[in-house]
């Protein structure tokens, strides 16, 4: 898998409702995760939020986005984040020790509950940054 870029919006407990719309407008496939299908710990209230949306259009374009849950803050206006991911561990890493001069870390770059690394900062220009390794996929 190619590294990709892509933005990644944070909604206010309606990601699956707009993830929906989004794929009325782009077209393609959407793939939704919920906080409890991924054994996240959150209000069990909460556990059918999205946890992760992703939908590819048939045209390559990519948009991510989850709900926030209650124990995460949301600013509508900072809701967006750039996203990087692949399966490229060498790269990827390289591209999160870059990012890390100056930035405050609100997720170390570690083995994540769904199986993949991740981390999540906010560079040095108040920029929001999430890189996702993806781990090895059972065959």
């Amino acid at each position: 898998m190619a590294t990709r870029l892509n933005p990644y919006i944070s909604f206010g407990n309606n990601a699956k409702e707009a993830m929906e719309f989004y794929q009325s407008v782009f077209g393609g496939e959407l793939a939704l995760s919920t906080f409890g299908s991924a054994g996240m710990p959150v209000e069990p209230s909460e556990a059918d939020l999205i946890m992760h949306g992703m939908l590819e259009s048939p045209t390559n374009l990519v948009l991510m986005g989850a709900d926030t849950p209650s124990h995460m803050t949301r600013t509508p206006g900072d809701n967006v984040a750039v996203s990087l991911s692949g399966d490229d561990e060498a790269e990827l890493t390289g591209y999160w020790e870059k990012l890390t001069d100056g930035a405050t870390i609100s997720a170390p770059l570690e083995k994540a509950p769904w199986g993949d690394t991740f981390g999540m900062l906010t560079d040095k220009f108040g920029i929001n940054w999430l890189v996702n390794i993806a781990g090895a996929r059972a065959s």
